[in-house]
């Protein structure tokens, strides 16, 4: 965990990106569990 703080330390940029890449994958599979819900009938 340490490696990840001094890595994160000397690159702030990637801190965004990787907040980014969270975010985006958190909607996506939200949007993924939204469309396998099968609806029977009218």
């Amino acid at each position: 965990m340490s490696e990840l703080k001094s890595f994160l330390a000397d690159n702030p940029k990637m801190m965004g990106v990787l907040f980014t890449m969270m975010l985006f994958l958190s909607q996506a599979g939200s949007v993924a569990a939204d469309s396998a819900v099968v609806t029977c009938g009218p």
